[in-house]
């Protein structure tokens, strides 16, 4: 019998998690969460091993020319995020007026998380260091290997990114589909996420057309750019975008992302490094999620959405968000101090955001990891030109 693939599996997951939490008792889906919960610990403390696991490699790879990629990867991904911000901007300010209204804000700013059950137990796993330090890490010890060209430690980088492969493929893909049934039973349970895009549906709709926008501009300069198709490249992509779906974590979708991008056709050195980094630097899709939300919020309640308030705003986004990327809905908790300070939002207005950003958390995840893909083709296309040259 032909083995069901993975983007199979996650759609059955979706569907069943969605049914269990329509049907199924409050202890059934507590026992759920209980996985989940510690799946969750479990993929938090094996992320940094992740990123150094592949990025320390990829560096010491790529030799001399690591510190111009690296250069050339965060500036690429830099830029899409304040391109993806500008973009969702300008489509707002034309569309939202039509139906939103000064005045009309009137919901519960509660936190939808306090209304998701909780497991039986919790087992904490701190992961080894902070995304932000195994990032800087892998940097350091990339460069120095690319730098003094040593084989031992770069050996030893090498057996353990064959250790956290095999972990990747032998113990976390094959349970992430439990993971995102789990996740899909438990939303559904709280009803909180159909609560509130029973209110702001429309909002969310050309949210996630501007998902679809951004990831076919991206697809189609990195297509253009290396001769490609880009709508075979997105489709290629799919079980990437759907597995953050269901995780709500770039960092978390790293192995799929990895596997899908490299059968798009790029070298495995240079997708080896990409991805993981861009899966914490890149967030185009959380971006856009946020300055349509944060839009919204402000026509509601009758404050100055001018660009010239907005812009530093989303510039800011693409720097206090590089370490949120690991932790479902990380991005929004990493904006509340420019939401704050940059846009004035009060308490109450900063807890509508993280209720609105959290009903969609999925969706911008995903449309972050697609486009990680495509940096990725990006980036490999570019960088060959200069190994040529090189030569």
């Amino acid at each position: 019998m032909k083995k069901i693939g993975l983007l199979p599996r996650l759609i059955i997951a979706i569907i069943l998690g969605i049914i269990f939490g329509s049907f199924m008792p409050e202890w059934f889906i507590r026992a759920f969460a209980t996985f989940n919960g510690i799946f969750g610990n479990f993929l938090n403390f094996a992320i940094p091993l992740i990123i150094i696991g592949f990025v320390v490699p990829g560096i010491g790879d790529l030799g001399a020319g690591a510190g111009k990629i690296l250069a050339l990867t965060a500036g690429v991904a830099y830029l899409s995020t304040v391109i993806a911000g500008s973009l969702a901007y300008f489509v707002d300010i034309t569309i939202f007026p039509t139906f939103l209204k000064e005045g009309a804000l009137v919901m519960d700013a509660a936190n939808p998380e306090h209304q998701l059950l909780t497991g039986y137990i919790t087992i904490d796993m701190p992961p080894i260091m902070e995304v932000m330090t195994a990032l800087i890490f892998s940097f350091l010890m990339g460069l120095g290997i690319a730098v003094i060209k040593g084989t031992v430690i770069k050996n030893a980088f090498n057996e353990l990114q064959e250790i956290i492969s095999k972990l990747i493929s032998n113990v976390i893909i094959p349970l992430l589909p439990f993971h995102v049934c789990g996740i899909f039973s438990n939303m559904t349970k709280a009803g909180t996420v159909f609560q509130i895009l029973s209110v702001f549906a429309r909002v969310f709709l050309i949210i996630i057309i501007l998902h679809i926008i951004i990831i076919v501009v991206q697809y189609t300069i990195a297509g253009v750019t290396a001769g490609k198709n880009p709508f075979k490249l997105i489709r290629n992509m799919i079980p990437a975008y759907m597995t953050a779906v269901g995780t709500q974590s770039s960092a978390a979708t790293i192995p799929i992302t990895l596997g899908q991008t490299k059968k798009n056709g790029v070298r495995e050195q240079v997708a080896d490094f990409v991805v993981p980094l861009c899966a914490t630097i890149h967030l185009s899709g959380s971006t856009i999620t946020l300055t349509s939300c944060a839009l919204a919020i402000m026509m509601m309640n009758g404050m100055d959405y001018s660009f010239g308030n907005i812009f530093p705003f989303i510039l800011m986004l693409g720097v206090t968000m590089v370490a949120a990327p690991g932790v479902p809905g990380g991005a929004v908790m990493a904006a509340l101090g420019i939401l704050q300070s940059m846009l004035g939002f009060d308490e109450t207005l900063t807890a509508l955001m993280i209720a609105l950003y959290l009903a969609q958390d999925s969706f911008g995840t995903a449309c972050n990891v697609t486009g990680d893909g495509a940096i990725a083709i990006f980036v490999d296309k570019v960088t060959a030109g200069w190994k040529k040259a090189n030569k």
